[in-house]
């Protein structure tokens, strides 16, 4: 379904061959919500569409997990029209990222349901160098295990779908331990700019005793994201947040190591918190998928730095 932007929008540079092929390989199949190729100006369609389609997917016994088509800009107009009751008595796997954390957390925050961020139904059009995003999709997806995520080897920040013939990965670094420590908790988090839009508002999550999991984009740079990171962090129950992870930066944000560094020495974080960074989350890919709602273990140490996720 597509909650944001829609369909037609996303087909202008068609992969849905490549994408079909993919689910069906997985054992599959997958059907579209009624108006998921409706296109106003804004490259959407009507919150009553939206809504709508929404609904119908939870609603439908059939139907065992849905999969936004790409983020955008307004998945919260949705919220206030959403049947609170409807979801929580219809739970199933929802997965998506970026604008999709308004309707993620929303979720977390009325019904206690865990979803997911992860890769939208667009994201498996790309042909090549997915093969780390979808080992990380299936092992949270349809395993029970605890999935211990660790630094993917190379990376990729670029316009796939325009040329999927011209892709060059880059070495990866690795994660950047920013401060050490050990934690467990409750998983909150996603795109930060779109979590933020959650303040004040019934669909905002507690933070009490939560595992901090936020990324952005390239339209973040890095004064945005520091007082964006502040913003959040000074919100009530913030102040009992357990760790901090941050996913790897896209590199028009302009955001380095150092940078990061100084924006996370001048945040009011509990003392003694984990801080890990560069993590691969976010817009960049390989993309992980966490549960949001579930837990996650964070250790930074001198000799241990991992992230081990669990759905509950």
């Amino acid at each position: 379904m597509a909650p944001a932007i829609s369909r037609a929008m996303v087909t202008e540079h068609d992969h849905t061959d490549i994408i079909e092929r993919r689910f069906a390989e997985l054992g599959l199949h997958v059907s579209y919500g009624r108006h998921v190729d409706e296109r106003d100006p804004l490259d959407s369609s009507s919150v009553a569409s939206r809504v709508a389609d929404l609904h119908d997917a939870f609603a439908d016994p059939s139907v065992s997990a849905i999969l936004t088509v790409i983020g955008g800009y307004n998945c919260n107009e949705l919220l206030p029209f959403l049947d609170w009751d409807l979801i929580r008595d219809n739970p199933k796997i929802l997965c998506g990222y970026s604008d999709i954390t308004a309707l993620q957390n929303a979720i977390l925050a009325r019904t206690g349901l865990v979803t997911y961020s992860g890769p939208h139904w667009s994201t498996f059009g790309m042909r090549d160098h997915f093969e780390q995003t979808l080992r990380w999709f299936t092992a949270v997806m349809f395993d029970t295990a605890p999935v211990a995520l660790t630094p993917s080897a190379t990376w990729s920040d670029d316009l796939w779908f325009l040329d999927q013939d011209k892709r060059e990965p880059i070495p990866n670094e690795g994660w950047w331990p920013i401060h050490p420590g050990t934690a467990e908790g409750r998983i909150v988090g996603g795109n930060l700019c779109t979590l933020n839009l959650l303040q004040g508002t019934p669909y905002m999550p507690s933070l009490d005793d939560a595992i901090l999991i936020v990324e952005d984009d390239f339209e973040s740079h890095p004064g945005n994201f520091a007082r964006d990171l502040t913003s959040l962090l000074q919100l009530p129950g913030a102040v009992n947040i357990r760790g901090l992870a941050i996913g790897r930066f896209q590199r028009e944000s302009h955001m380095t190591r150092s940078l990061l560094e100084q924006i996370i020495a001048t945040q009011p974080l509990p003392a003694g918190i984990p801080v890990l960074a560069n993590i691969d989350i976010g817009h960049t890919h390989p993309l992980a998928t966490f549960p949001i709602g579930g837990e996650a273990q964070l250790t930074v140490t001198g000799d241990k730095t991992s992230l081990i996720l669990r759905r509950h």
